[in-house]
């Protein structure tokens, strides 16, 4: 009896575990879907996948016992941004997830019940009359919005997310900070100079980037497309430290810069521009146009003043197009005494560049130099007797009046440079026979220390000449013509020295 007993208790233990294992792994809502179903349904087992519908694991290629919660969240993430990172587990419950786009399935549901855990993700119902050709368009454009590298989304008039593509997924995704789901919610403000253009803003380390934002209204729906132009902002951050550059570099120039672009707007100018013309530099920041900055200069007093003020404007519009071609260079003489020299340059890109240069100082040097000049040309040509200069290639290079009228040569209004040589034929042409008429040549075109020498020279129409040969500076030589003081018979001219006495200096 007492193993009958036994026996019973046995038993009635055993029924009784079984069935508390079976209500133990009975789910609560929903019910597992057998396979063939036409929704999609998966249980988990502390991480890992016990089973699931004959959709799910086809659609997600899936394995039981083969792949674990990470799978199939990897899978969804894009789609449903908040799903957990681990199964639930613990007390029963329940959790809902709705997807940020209107693709099937458009929500997931999650329930758990201590180490179990089911998803099930209702897919919508087909519509019989939707044809197979509908479906193949459908497919494509969801093809083409996943792999668009450019971010899409939309928004309801409430301005709630109702659609989104991958790559706008994974932009949020990779986002430091998690924004609300509201139109251009994950980007910054557009700027006010910049209203297309937004910035997504990552973390401390990481660059901002920048899109081009394009917005459209249809059917109540707000549709936007973000394009990539972390480029173009790269390229006009590089052009403004360039710019900041050159600036840098022409303000400590001396001479005024002003840089007119395509539009013939002032886009540069240095500090000196500013000394020189006398115009403001707020009116120089205002980017005025040329005629504009001509103007202002004509009023200043900072350009010759025009004859006739009626072609004024035609007078500007010809400047303009000579420095477009790059043909204009003039020198200003002002009224103050002043002298500018401006240039006008093309540069790449239909700019345009004028050049303001204050060469006063060099012209009063010219001027000054110039009279010097002319002031000891005079003093020369009020001497009787004959000067002639030679450089040390045998090319003359000054004489005076008293020469000139001798021999009639003038270097001035020869086409062509008269050289030691021209200059013995002319003399050898109109004097008597003389036999030191090389030696002259061998003085010129020789190097070094050089004596001075002379000898008599006895024209064929004038009085008998003393010619005295001299090495100057930067090796010249000046050859002198003056009256004989005891003139010796014409045909037979009388040495002043040997040809030996002429290569050693005189004592």
């Amino acid at each position: 009896m007492a193993l009958q007993e036994f026996l019973i208790v046995l038993a009635a233990t055993c029924l009784t575990a079984a069935a508390a294992l079976w209500w133990l792994r009975m789910p609560i809502s929903p019910p597992p879907v057998p396979p063939g179903g036409g929704d999609m349904s998966l249980l988990f087992e502390d991480g890992y996948l016990l089973h699931g519908s004959d959709t799910a694991l086809t659609r997600y290629a899936l394995a039981p016992g083969h792949h674990e919660w990470e799978d199939i969240r990897s899978a969804l993430l894009a789609r449903f941004p908040d799903f957990p990172a681990a199964p639930r587990s613990g007390h029963a419950g329940s959790l809902t997830l709705k997807a940020e786009d209107g693709d099937s399935p458009g929500e997931v549901r999650i329930s758990w019940r201590d180490a179990l855990c089911w998803l099930h993700l209702p897919l919508a119902r087909t519509d019989p009359d939707i044809t197979q050709e509908t479906r193949g368009q459908l497919k494509a454009l969801r093809r083409a919005s996943d792999c668009s590298p450019n971010p899409a989304w939309q928004t309801d008039v409430s301005g709630r997310i109702v659609w989104h593509n991958r790559a706008y997924a994974l932009l949020k995704q990779n986002a430091s900070d998690q924004p609300d789901a509201s139109g251009a919610a994950l980007f910054s403000t557009p700027e006010p100079e910049h209203p297309n253009r937004v910035c997504l803003q990552g973390n401390a380390q990481e660059t901002p980037r920048w899109y081009a934002l394009t917005t459209t209204s249809l059917d109540g729906v707000q549709i936007y497309h973000a394009t990539c132009i972390d480029a173009v902002v790269a390229a006009e951050e590089a052009q403004r430290n360039f710019v900041q550059t050159l600036a840098k570099t022409f303000a400590h120039l001396s001479i005024g810069l002003a840089i007119f672009d395509r539009n013939g707007q002032l886009a540069l100018f240095n500090p000196a521009l500013v000394d020189l013309t006398a115009l403001p530099a707020p009116f120089l920041s205002a980017r005025p146009t040329m005629v504009s900055f001509f103007d202002q200069l004509r009023e200043n007093r900072r350009m010759p003043e025009p004859k006739n003020y009626l072609n004024w404007r035609q007078e500007i519009a010809e400047v303009i197009a000579a420095a477009t071609d790059g043909r204009y260079q003039e020198t200003w003489s002002l009224e103050s005494g002043q002298t500018y020299s401006v240039r006008g340059r093309p540069h790449p890109d239909g700019a345009t560049a004028f050049l303001i240069e204050d060469i006063t100082a060099e012209v009063t040097l010219t001027r000054n130099f110039r009279a010097e000049l002319e002031l000891s040309q005079s003093l020369i040509d009020t001497l009787d007797d004959g000067f002639a200069v030679f450089s040390a290639s045998g090319v003359l290079t000054f004489c005076n009046a008293a020469y000139r009228d001798l021999w009639q040569q003038d270097p001035e209004n020869s086409f062509v440079d008269i050289t030691i040589s021209d200059a013995i034929a002319v003399w050898r042409h109109n004097s008597a026979p003389n036999p030191l008429w090389p030696d002259i040549a061998d003085f010129v075109s020789g190097r070094g220390e050089r004596a001075k020498w002379s000898m008599p020279i006895f024209p064929l129409k004038a009085a008998p000449l003393h010619c005295e040969v001299t090495a100057i500076s930067f090796g010249a030589t000046l050859v002198r013509f003056r009256p004989a003081t005891s003139p010796s018979p014409r045909h037979e001219p009388s040495l002043s020295r040997s040809k030996a006495d002429r290569r050693q200096p005189s004592k």
